[in-house]
């Protein structure tokens, strides 16, 4: 009889490793106690509208495509993804604005006209050295299921690790390259993709504008689709899903992991256990005292929050593109109040416009499916922010736009608001966090868990765990966590 397995959660993680080991044969249940797949990747339902409410660009398509293949499958014959030819437009209060495109060169040459020559060729040195950055640790560190620095020096070399900017921090190594303030404010963006904050992140976050310009995608119907289509290749293998079906606790029975026990009491057995929530569940003992030897995430560890807005509404005044990022006048002191636990008085504002595709040509007038977004801290378990903080921060984030140029009205009828409080609820033992840890000092990637735990037979997937945040990377998280549970199998196989 083929050994039974158990995922929690239907995120991305644990949809990937669902897949990869009903393909070899194994008995996969998926429990996820929402009533659709996704986890983050999650949509919000505004009248009849369905509007994308958590990541919202595709990047890295060839993990898919590696996914895919290993099951037989083409993504292809899947998902119809649209190459983005912007990456982005930024704009700032003073009306000033930029556009970042996939091409490196078409990039460089919109930053000459912004803020100079001198400045484009900054950015030609920076896209340089972000490209050197991706490949020391595409093979030694992403790849890997549990890196650690003394792996990483030997795969890497100790000159190739120096090279990846470890101990400096991203604001720091952009003012190397950039002279123009809104130039370092732009890249160092990049820390929020894993929640965490430029003043104290490694400058090796630098990697993301690589993984950008290699391409971005846009996914026909949403990027909820690709959970959709995940959750369908799982079951056409064999798998099994079970929505509205929250764990209790995980069981164990004999020094490893057992199963699981619902809440409503059904118990389920099972020769694994995958659990596809936030590492911090598993740590601080949500599904039971199972000396894991997971490390807890405590409050000021935790990676930034969101305050966001699933609207339909009609945008003035403003060229929207598919990605914009409405810039606050001072960068670090919205960081500051973050650190604090507040949400920023001026706050920066992205603006996702899911029904525009290529251009900046509004469909026609009517109104439009729009994400906002601005960063927030993970206090949601201490009741923060407050309804009336919330309400404030809303009427200073439609200021913030209008200084920018866009007018939105924000109807509560057709406007879902989530924040700190509602997220935390979404992922237990977050706080509202949606990307695990930190990224704060260099020592950070090396604290997250990996995919085996102290307690054979449970194993952990998703954005909390190696290799980070983000949609391509909770999908290798869940390739590792099958790869490890496969090895694991075959182990104990070879020593009956």
């Amino acid at each position: 009889m083929a050994e039974r397995v158990v995922v929690i959660g239907a995120g991305v993680g644990g949809l990937v490793a669902a897949i990869l080991l009903a393909a070899r044969g194994l008995d996969v249940l998926v429990v996820e106690k929402e009533a659709a797949p996704g986890g983050k990747l999650r949509q919000a339902a505004v009248g009849s509208a369905r509007i994308d409410a958590g990541p919202t660009v595709f990047t890295m398509r060839w993990v898919f495509e590696e996914i895919f293949a290993a099951v037989g499958a083409s993504l292809g014959d899947h998902l119809t993804l649209i190459p983005a030819r912007v990456l982005a437009r930024h704009a700032w209060a003073d009306g000033s604005r930029l556009d970042l495109f996939a091409d490196r060169a078409e990039s460089a040459a919109a930053i000459g006209q912004f803020a100079g020559a001198a400045e484009a060729r900054g950015f030609e040195a920076f896209a340089a050295r972000a490209a050197r950055i991706w490949r020391t640790l595409d093979g030694s560190f992403i790849r890997e299921d549990r890196p650690s620095v003394l792996g990483l020096v030997a795969k890497a070399g100790a000159r190739d690790l120096i090279g990846i900017s470890p101990f400096t921090t991203l604001d720091r190594a952009l003012a190397e390259h950039f002279r123009d303030p809104r130039l370092r404010q732009l890249f160092g963006r990049y820390a929020t993709y894993c929640g965490s904050s430029p003043y104290d992140s490694p400058a090796t976050l630098m990697l993301v504008a690589h993984v950008e310009s290699e391409g971005v995608w846009m996914v026909e119907g949403g990027m909820h689709r690709l959970a959709v289509v995940l959750a369908a290749l799982a079951e056409r293998l064999g798998a099994r899903l079970q929505y509205g079906a929250g764990v209790g606790r995980i069981t164990r029975r004999g020094g490893k992991a057992s199963g699981v026990v619902m809440e409503d009491g059904a118990q389920i057995d099972a020769d694994a256990v995958i659990c596809n929530g936030d590492s911090n569940a598993v740590a601080t003992g949500l599904f039971g005292d199972l000396g894991a030897g997971v490390p807890p995430t405590p409050p000021p560890a935790r990676s930034l929050s969101a305050l966001t807005w699933a609207m339909q509404t009609v945008p003035a005044g403003f060229p929207l593109l598919r990605h914009t990022v409405f810039f606050s006048d001072d960068y670090r002191a919205e960081f500051d109040a973050l650190k604090r636990g507040r949400l920023p008085t001026v706050p920066t504002v992205y603006v996702c416009a899911q029904d525009r595709a290529a251009t900046d040509i509004a469909p026609s007038g009517a109104p439009e499916r729009l994400l906002c977004l601005v960063n927030a801290p993970a206090t949601g378990d201490a009741g923060r922010p407050t309804r009336e903080e919330i309400a404030q921060c809303q009427e200073r984030t439609l200021l913030q736009l209008r200084r920018c140029g866009l007018t939105l009205s924000i109807d509560p009828q057709t406007t879902i608001t989530t924040g700190p409080t509602t997220f935390g609820t979404l992922f237990p033992a977050t706080g509202g966090a949606l990307y695990g840890p930190n990224a704060h000092g260099w020592a950070a990637s090396f604290r997250r868990p990996g995919a085996r735990t102290k307690l054979p037979g449970l194993y952990l997937a998703g954005g909390s765990t190696h290799p980070g945040p983000g949609v391509p990377m909770a999908a290798l998280s869940g390739r590792q966590a099958a790869s490890a549970l496969m090895a694991d199998l075959a182990s104990t196989a070879r020593s009956r």
